[in-house]
């Protein structure tokens, strides 16, 4: 079965940005596009919409015309719409269920607004079961040119954050741009290290050498399966999501891997993700575990 890109919108300006851009990613990879608008009906509101049939309509006809611009751009685009009325986290988290990603539109800089209200992206993030890709409301297909990279981030071992990764690769492929794979590190206490670990330091010669082995292990695999795709492998010194967001002034789009986790006081995404999404001026996918 051909799984979607599913664009969840609900009439903000960031996520008609999102729509666009979920748009030009359908056309790209040949995925139909689903879009989805989660609406509940709220009685404060029944002095503006009248009631529950007119709020609906309301909805529809928003809902209806977005998706009318995005086949005016591309006439070709298999479209479909849904309008479900119901809680906005189950309704985004079935529809990543069956979608090769999940689009939404995200504020960014502080307090993240529309699909992002509260705890909501949080909760999206950690359930969803495939990429979730959160779009600014300056997004524009100029964004998308050559020079414009492609960034992501890899951590752990090399066998850690396969899944971002690929997902990186295939979308420069497909744009025909360049992936720029940043590792960042610090100095952890001395105590951190096993015997073993120590020991490979000191082959690799220091801890920058041996980080920078850790990355080219990781992108092995994908150099090989995307020969076509140029590599800039960046190792640096600092906290993951400050190196990233220093390196982002080029980028059409940022990936990271995801590291999500419930407590007691609900769904948390990581460190990493967090920042990222609050700062990033480009488009962030947040990626869930192969």
């Amino acid at each position: 079965m051909t799984r979607p890109i599913t664009a969840g919108i609900d009439g903000t300006e960031e996520s008609l940005a999102a729509l666009a851009w979920a748009a030009r990613e359908a056309v790209r990879r040949d995925l139909p596009l689903r879009v989805v608008h989660a609406w509940r009906f709220e009685a404060h509101d029944a002095v503006e919409t009248g009631d529950r049939a007119a709020q609906e309509r309301w909805v529809r006809e928003a809902a209806e015309k977005a998706v009318r611009d995005v086949r005016e751009h591309h006439g070709g685009l298999d479209v479909t719409t849904d309008v479900l009325e119901g809680d906005a986290v189950e309704t985004l988290t079935a529809a990543a269920a069956d979608a090769e990603m999940l689009v939404l539109g995200s504020r960014g800089h502080g307090r993240i607004v529309g699909f992002l209200v509260g705890s909501v992206g949080q909760q999206v993030i950690v359930d969803a079961a495939c990429p979730v890709v959160f779009v600014r409301a300056g997004d524009k297909a100029s964004d998308e040119v050559a020079g414009h990279e492609i960034l992501v981030g890899q951590e752990g071992d090399p066998e850690d954050g396969a899944a971002a990764l690929g997902f990186a690769f295939e979308t420069a492929a497909r744009r025909g741009a360049t992936v720029r794979a940043v590792r960042a590190w610090t100095l952890p206490p001395v105590f951190a290290y096993s015997p073993a670990s120590l020991q490979l330091l000191d082959e690799a010669g220091g801890i920058e050498p041996f980080e920078r082995k850790k990355l080219a292990a990781a992108l092995a695999p994908w150099r090989e399966r995307y020969p076509d795709v140029h590599v800039v492998e960046h190792v640096e010194m600092g906290s993951a999501g400050q190196v990233l967001l220093s390196v982002s002034g080029t980028a059409q789009l940022m990936v990271v891997g995801r590291r999500a986790r419930r407590s007691a006081v609900g769904a948390r995404i990581g460190s990493v993700a967090g920042g990222v999404l609050h700062h990033a001026d480009c488009p962030v996918a947040v990626v869930p575990p192969a």
